[in-house]
């Protein structure tokens, strides 16, 4: 099953989908999913390594960088890989790293980082903090903190938002404190990040656009969450038809039916939507960030609505621990709040067209 983002993929992309999805169910299948929100370990090594071969980490850097897209549009081309890993609950922060790719290469200058990151030998993030840096030259402080971030102590380098700047610093810098937080989202691990008068150099500046790495985060969460949403539902769809009441199947009922169509019309909708934002804003278009925010605020709404519809579909066996359903429904509430909330994208999406809230 695939999530079917594109109605008409190129032979490329549709080549890169299939990989990509037979690699994720034989190396981190539902089964592994359930074992590590049960506390297991994971050893991601091998699982970066074989995702960087095929070519998820470079789809935002050019050739010469050691990247390239299959599509010639990396956006799209990474918004079908993150909804394929969104409907099976993947390990690894693909959006916060695809974020810092695009700013790497996009500002040049630390090929030494963007080769780790492109190369799958490093996880890297992209976050957005209450920091402050402080000083000038090579010798300026970040301080602050940051809210909850998925796998954050995964990472090796953390590219940090401060003021419309983007700081990069490594996990081992001085002054950096990772501290484990308990998260709704049991298949990620969560942490907050401190810093206290770390040292940031001029070459730890990176020159790319705040407003731009939130669009494409915009998009790219919102493809993951739409990967969730069509896995939930056809978990649902599936169980509606094979759960009996009454000497018939649940889903003949005119209640189920009409609840399902409503859903599928959100989950349709949710895919064109994001479709369209990814083809716009990786092709340059002068609407791809309005589509970027209107894809974030509309997803990140009805992905969780349509989770609840599922929980309707399925009673009381849904709320149980055993059952996979509540997997997805925590991964679209996190994914709601991740790199924004639907007001706050509904907000810059006001802005850019002029209306005010």
């Amino acid at each position: 099953m695939t999530v079917d983002l594109l109605p008409a993929p190129t032979d490329e992309q549709a080549m890169l989908v299939d990989a990509s999805v037979r690699f994720m169910e034989a190396e981190h299948p539902l089964t592994t999913v359930r074992r590590v929100a049960d506390g297991a370990d994971y050893d991601d090594a091998a699982y970066r390594k074989t995702a960087a071969e095929l070519g998820w980490f470079g789809l935002l850097a050019d050739e010469a960088q050691g990247g390239g897209s299959m599509s010639g549009n990396g956006v799209l081309d990474a918004a079908l890989i993150a909804a394929e890993r969104g409907a099976r609950l993947q390990p690894g922060p693909f959006v916060g790293h695809s974020a810092v790719v695009h700013a790497l290469a996009t500002a040049g200058g630390r090929d030494e980082v963007l080769a780790e990151v492109v190369g799958g030998t490093a996880w890297a993030t992209w976050v957005d903090g209450s920091c402050e840096l402080r000083g000038t030259g090579d010798d300026r402080r970040l301080t602050g903190s940051t809210p909850a971030v998925a796998d954050a102590a995964a990472c090796t380098w953390l590219l940090v938002e401060v003021h419309g700047a983007q700081v990069l610093v490594h996990a081992d810098a001085p002054g950096l404190t990772v501290r484990t937080l308990e998260g709704l989202d049991v298949t990620r691990r969560w942490s907050t990040l401190e810093f206290a008068d770390v040292r940031v150099t001029t070459g730890d500046v990176i020159e790319c656009s705040s407003a731009d790495l939130s669009s494409l985060a915009a998009v790219l969460v919102a493809a993951e969450s739409v990967g969730a949403m069509q896995a939930d539902f056809d978990v649902a769809l599936q169980y509606a038809k094979d759960r009996i009441a009454f000497g018939r199947p649940i889903g003949s009922f005119q209640a189920i039916k009409h609840l399902l169509a409503d859903t599928s019309l959100w989950l349709e909708m949710a895919k064109g939507l994001v479709a369209a934002a990814a083809t716009s804003l990786g092709s340059g278009a002068p609407d791809g960030a309005e589509l970027a925010h209107a894809a974030k605020s509309f997803v990140a709404e009805r992905g969780v609505e349509l989770a609840q519809n599922c929980f309707q579909v399925f009673g009381g066996i849904g709320y149980t621990w055993e059952h996979d359903q509540h997997f997805w429904f925590r991964r679209l509430a996190s994914d709601a709040e991740c790199f924004g909330s639907a007001a706050a994208h509904r907000e810059q999406l006001f802005e850019l067209v002029g209306t005010g809230r």
